[in-house]
């Protein structure tokens, strides 16, 4: 790596001066890497707006089938996503994401055309929802494993929390942007914004360095890595469940990987219902409106973004895993229980917006420090897999804790789940403070 001259003088003044060493510690993150997450936050806000507008349409049907579109997307995603981390392994995350980004375009496209000739029938909805859901699964694990192909291992962890920032800023912006596109076009204006960002990740990408450069190694044939003989996950459908299989038997078999899918999988399904779903209901039971439930879910993506961007700005040292990981991601669960528990007490609006932001930085600290440790623990034949099997352990957790949540709180009012809900985060805070191995990590 190359010092201009100005930052230094000659190398005995660095040697002498230790200060003139530690200056540019923290270097720029690469430019393939800030080109990528540019084009990549840009297609998150126009996935967004997308979500949203098929919501909307999907709602006009009713509530059970705005709920099987939204359900179609997670099964999809779901079923398919250790294939689909198995096959990024297999022929490189770039090109997988060009395919899958090539996909959505043509499918934003044609639902353009067929919801501006047709209109917004259920079976449209469904198809696009079973389009959207594959295409996820193969995506998802390949755009996982970007930050440590693109990005040296010190600066890994402030690379994800800077991904993370974006991520919720897209998301933030998201529904506004598609209420917007909705009142003044429908769904085909939604799906042509949507359409015109995949356009741009997939010049974006063309554009990237010789795709997936740092596992040339692992590739290569007849190389003796845990991902087997190349090409034979690709040629056969038993070849890619045998490469899902690996990835699962190496997540498994690691003890920290165990340890932090385990917790990322508690936190999905403790955490992240209180906002979507439980928030809501609070409001409609305690007479606060839609409005006060806007704010809290508001405060806690601010309190996200917030703790996402000072990690990005803060950075940390000793490797792809900031010091004291697996300690920070466990207090940032104690954290966000905190304010799920102020949330479930919360007499009045204020309290709970206070509730949602402090529950907002708990958990943003989480990921903001789980990340980093799960992709750095990750050997480089299998960083796709083990995203994909992140995402399954999130999905499944969701999937299976919203249905339970949501049956209690109609027997039993919102607020027993919310605490139920910071219970089972405190505890799992604890736990993980207590883990030796996350200690350690």
């Amino acid at each position: 790596m190359t010092t201009t001259g100005s930052l230094a003088p000659d190398a005995d003044a660095d040697a002498a001066d230790p200060s003139a060493v530690a200056r540019p510690a923290r270097p720029a993150l690469p430019a393939p890497y800030l080109r990528w997450l540019a084009g990549a936050q840009l297609g998150a806000l126009g996935d967004a707006a997308l979500a949203f507008a098929l919501g909307w349409a999907a709602a006009a049907h009713g509530g059970a089938a705005a709920g099987l579109v939204l359900t179609v997307i997670t099964v999809a995603r779901t079923v398919l996503v250790l294939i689909g981390g198995a096959v990024a392994d297999q022929l490189g995350a770039r090109r997988v994401m060009l395919a899958g980004d090539a996909v959505m375009l043509a499918a934003t496209l044609a639902l353009a055309a067929a919801a501006g000739l047709r209109g917004s029938p259920l079976g449209l909805l469904l198809l696009a929802a079973l389009v959207i859901g594959v295409v996820d699964a193969f995506y998802l694990p390949a755009s996982g494993s970007m930050p440590r192909l693109l990005v040296d291992a010190g600066e890994l962890p402030r690379a994800l929390a800077l991904r993370q920032a974006g991520g919720q800023l897209a998301a933030l912006l998201g529904a506004p942007l598609g209420g917007a596109l909705v009142a003044a076009g429908g769904l085909p204006a939604a799906a042509l914004v949507d359409a015109a960002s995949f356009a741009v990740l997939l010049l974006v990408l063309l554009l990237l360095p010789v795709s997936d450069p740092r596992r040339a190694p692992a590739a290569g044939s007849g190389t003796a890595g845990p991902a087997g003989p190349a090409g034979n996950g690709t040629d056969r459908p038993a070849g890619l469940l045998r490469e899902a299989a690996a990835g699962v038997r190496l997540a498994t078999g690691d003890r920290l990987l165990r340890s932090a899918l385990l917790l990322a999988g508690a936190a999905a399904g403790a955490v992240l219902p209180v906002v979507s779903l439980l928030g809501p209901l609070l409001a409609r039971a305690a007479g606060w409106g839609a409005g006060a439930a806007g704010l809290v879910a508001g405060a806690q993506g601010a309190g996200v973004l917030v703790v996402a961007v000072l990690l990005a700005r803060r950075g940390a040292g000793g490797g792809r895993t900031p010091r004291g990981a697996g300690t920070a991601a466990a207090a940032g669960l104690c954290a966000a229980a905190a304010g799920i528990a102020l949330l479930a007490a919360a007499p009045v609006p204020a309290a709970a917006v206070i509730g949602g932001l402090l529950t907002g930085a708990g958990s943003g600290l989480f990921a903001g420090r789980l990340g980093p440790l799960v992709l750095g623990a990750a050997p480089d034949s299998h960083l796709s897999r083990v995203q994909a099997l992140l995402t399954l352990v999130q999905s499944a957790a969701l999937v299976l804790s919203t249905g339970a949540l949501g049956l209690l709180a109609d027997t039993a009012g919102p607020r027993v789940p919310i605490a139920l809900c910071a219970l089972a985060t405190g505890a799992a805070g604890l736990l993980a403070l207590a883990s030796p191995v996350l200690r350690r990590a």
